[in-house]
């Protein structure tokens, strides 16, 4: 079916004229030269022909790309017919910490060391692509909380997003309560039935302008579950940094497993891939909540080829004004062309007869 996205534009289409009636004539300033043999300069000029056309057939290729233009920008398109989407009704935003300790490499994958990012990026990326007809988001926070992804069914640009996030990007400390706030924020207004928040850190609040136990009881209030996941090895098999720093003291269990209890979800704790793979298995037991049935129909746009006309004509148009004796013009015009010859011999002749 064809249709315009913007039907409204088409009431611009007698803007010109209607600028021309209300707008002053332009003033160049200069003094105004009188001459009167002004046709046969023209003529010299090779307009003559042009101004014999009536006046609708000299506005007629200026109307053309003014309505051609108004048409594209009214955005045609084909739509196709309708067809299911896939929805299971579960929204899930991941906020994910990348604070300046979520690059320590004390989690084992496949008898390697990798940092604890790493580790994230690989296992809860895998998690995200397999939540066929979920609505997943992602936010990644630091000192400060930025939703990197919206909520959308493109699982794999989530993804995406997610393995090009780096160490430091939102800050080197840990705003776990601005990122709470920021998808509640983001989930309040979905189905009450449906929001989930899986929250990733390795550890303790120590920025931001919201307290982590306060937006958990926001959270609660709006119907938001939330399943904290602390990232870390053991702090007594931790190894530790050069300055004698053992970044796994620093998670803060108790707070998230009260964020868990408020809110009604579920507290995990990832020592290594295998036990995030296992926490990935156990929220994909969450039951998918039931929505209607929703459609889309696909949309072809067609805005292009009306755009492609108004520029050849416009093209065409800045050829006469240029070069008035191409082939195109004396096609509009409808006027055998003159031997250029016999073009001065005839305005030699009105001059004398004039003279």
């Amino acid at each position: 079916m064809f249709e315009f996205a913007w039907p409204w534009v088409i009431v611009l289409l007698p803007l010109p004229w209607l600028l021309r009636f209300v707008l002053p004539v332009a003033d160049s300033g200069e003094a105004a030269l009188k001459v009167s043999f002004l046709n046969e300069l023209e003529g010299l000029a090779g307009r003559r022909a042009r101004a014999h056309l009536p006046g609708w057939r000299r506005q007629l290729p200026f109307v053309t790309v003014w309505l051609l233009l108004l048409v594209a920008a009214a955005r045609p398109q084909w739509l196709g017919e309708p067809l299911p989407v896939a929805s299971s009704g579960r929204d899930l935003l991941v906020a994910v910490d990348v604070s300046g300790s979520m690059d320590y490499p004390d989690m084992i994958w496949q008898s390697d060391e990798v940092s604890r990012l790493t580790l994230v990026k690989q296992l809860l990326g895998d998690f995200l692509e397999q939540r066929q007809g979920d609505r997943v988001g992602l936010i990644l926070f630091g000192s400060q909380a930025y939703l990197q992804a919206p909520l959308t069914f493109d699982r794999k640009t989530v993804r995406v997003w997610l393995d090009e996030a780096r160490i430091g990007i939102a800050g080197k400390n840990t705003a776990i309560g601005d990122a709470i706030g920021l998808a509640l924020k983001r989930l309040r207004a979905r189905p009450a039935q449906s929001r989930v928040l899986i929250l990733v850190t390795d550890g303790a609040n120590n920025a931001g302008q919201i307290d982590p136990a306060t937006a958990a009881r926001l959270a609660a209030g709006e119907g938001v579950k939330i399943y904290p996941i602390g990232i870390g090895a053991d702090p007594d098999k931790g190894a530790t940094t050069i300055l004698g720093l053992n970044p796994s003291l620093d998670l803060d269990e108790p707070s998230l497993r009260e964020i868990a209890e408020i809110t009604g979800g579920r507290y995990f704790r990832a020592r290594d891939g295998a036990e995030l793979i296992k926490i990935g298995q156990t929220l994909d037991t969450l039951e998918p909540v039931t929505q209607q049935p929703t459609q889309a129909r696909p949309a072809r746009a067609l805005y292009h080829w009306p755009l492609a006309l108004a520029l050849v004509l416009s093209i065409v148009l800045v050829i006469h004004e240029r070069w008035p004796h191409n082939p195109v013009y004396r096609f509009i015009s409808r006027q055998p062309a003159l031997h250029p010859g016999t073009q001065w011999r005839q305005r030699f002749k009105r001059l004398r007869r004039r003279g």
